[in-house]
């Protein structure tokens, strides 16, 4: 008879969810807003429809992704990271 405990769940779990909620928002807002700024030839009203409809997947992409990083500590990495780049896209097409 096997008497092997199963396997525990990761520590790093709400570490990991924490980072997908919170920058994963962020980063959906950012790239909803980066859509809106590229996509200036479109009607308002069309643009502002599929720019408010991105953020959902975004966010939820985000959100199951981070389960797939080795630890919190680089999923909270690789989302700043990500929204580093994405605010900072927008910032320079805006400036510029």
């Amino acid at each position: 008879m096997n008497t092997a405990k199963p396997k525990a769940i990761a520590h790093d779990w709400f570490s990991k969810t924490l980072a997908g909620t919170l920058l994963g928002f962020t980063l959906s807002i950012g790239c909803a807003g980066l859509f809106n700024a590229l996509a200036g030839d479109m009607p308002l009203g069309v643009r502002g429809q599929l720019a408010m409809w991105l953020t959902a997947p975004v966010w939820k992409g985000a959100l199951s992704g981070v389960y797939f990083f080795r630890d919190g500590k680089r999923a909270w990495a690789w989302l700043g990271g990500a929204n580093l780049l994405v605010f900072g896209l927008l910032a320079a097409l805006r400036l510029g």
